[in-house]
């Protein structure tokens, strides 16, 4: 058998779905008699908020205290494993058992294809022995599934998960609740990884506020793209600046970046407080991707990193130098009338003043003359 298990890798921020001890993720589906899966009566049916079931790894050659499945299997090779189901309840339970395709949610966790919804990896490739089992109540039962690789898979990781559903109706809210108990399922199909990582759309933008001669917030965003085949981490660090590095400052460290899956995506938003109004401001994202091989070690690969330019301008400061501008403008021209104006009056003066003298000149000439 060309198929091995994994060895137990770092878990993701998941969701309670894939706890040792599962907790019920809960989906509301709209009501429809079809639907009630509980061999129960509505009215003796359990609460929509309790969890009456457990799953858990089946001991075997692969282990005894997993907390969720991990493998290693190259295209064409299969492997059977199993999940027990125990019932903790008073009354019995008819649950629904299939395996789905495994996504990051927007919050960074695992999440599931909902019930319905087409799988295409790990949902597609993993089998129950069963699609349903009945457990009476205290009753357990360990359920065998298959994993089988088609031959043309793709190398790289996937994710997904085995399912346990029971629906029951909601007296409260009129609707039928989707109860999912599982346990997450990490795939690795064998042959040549090529990890890669993407820093996709950074932009910067900056906010100042009132005060023309303080610092605003800068904000960048940029979106961290899984363009390899294999399962990426990443640790990320970002700078805004002015040209020429001018009164740099780096960003506050971030949170821890999510496992992605390849293909996924994840926009990040970083905000840097008290940048200065540098009226050019340059951004800039360095990412170390990080790969978990085979042997479930962690290893950087080349760093990553995009540059972006945004405005930073004091809008504030800009509008009270041109008000002082425009001030000094207007007193200026004003002063420059006033002068215009006294200067025009002088040479009216004068000129009146030599008109004068002129006629006074010139009423004299004919007594001269008659002399």
């Amino acid at each position: 058998m060309n198929a091995r298990p994994a060895s137990p890798r770092p878990r993701l921020r998941v969701r309670a779905l894939f706890a040792a001890v599962a907790v019920a993720l809960v989906i509301a589906l709209p009501a429809a008699p079809a639907m009630a899966a509980a061999p129960v009566s509505a009215a003796a049916a359990p609460d929509a908020s309790d969890v009456n079931w457990t799953v858990r790894t089946e001991s075997n050659n692969f282990g005894a205290d997993r907390t969720n499945y991990g493998y290693t299997i190259d295209p064409g090779g299969s492997l059977t494993d199993g999940i027990v189901v125990a019932n903790h309840g008073d009354q019995p339970v008819d649950l629904k058992v299939y395996a789905a395709d495994g996504f990051t949610s927007d919050d960074g966790a695992l999440s599931l294809v909902v019930a319905g919804e087409e799988s295409k990896a790990v949902g597609a490739w993993i089998t129950p022995g069963q699609d349903t089992v009945t457990l009476a109540a205290g009753a357990t039962a360990s359920i065998p599934f298959t994993v089988s690789i088609p031959d043309d898979a793709t190398p790289g990781d996937y994710a997904g998960g085995i399912v346990t559903s029971l629906t029951v109706p909601d007296a409260d809210s009129g609707v039928n609740v989707d109860r999912r108990l599982g346990i997450r399922v990490t795939l690795r199909v064998g042959g040549e990884l090529a990890p890669a990582l993407a820093v996709e759309d950074l932009s910067v933008s900056w906010n100042g506020g009132l005060n023309p001669f303080a610092g605003g917030d800068a904000t960048l965003t940029y979106t961290l793209h899984n363009t390899g085949n294999a399962a990426i981490s990443a640790d990320p660090s970002s700078t805004v600046g002015g040209v020429f590095g001018l009164l740099a400052t780096e960003a506050p460290a971030a949170d821890a970046i999510p496992e992605l899956l390849p293909g996924e995506s994840l926009t990040q938003t970083v905000v840097v407080p008290n940048v200065p109004p540098l009226f050019a401001l340059l951004a800039s994202t360095a990412v170390t991707p990080v790969v978990t091989d085979a042997a479930g070690s962690r290893s950087p690969i080349a760093e990553v990193s995009a540059a972006g330019v945004g405005a930073a301008v004091p809008w504030m400061l800009l509008i009270v130098v041109a008000l002082v501008a425009a001030t000094v403008v207007l007193v200026l021209r004003r002063r420059g009338r006033r002068r215009a104006v006294a200067q025009e009056r002088e040479d009216a003066r004068v000129s009146e003043a030599v008109e004068k003298a002129l006629e006074a000149e010139r009423a004299k000439a004919p007594a001269a003359v008659a002399d």
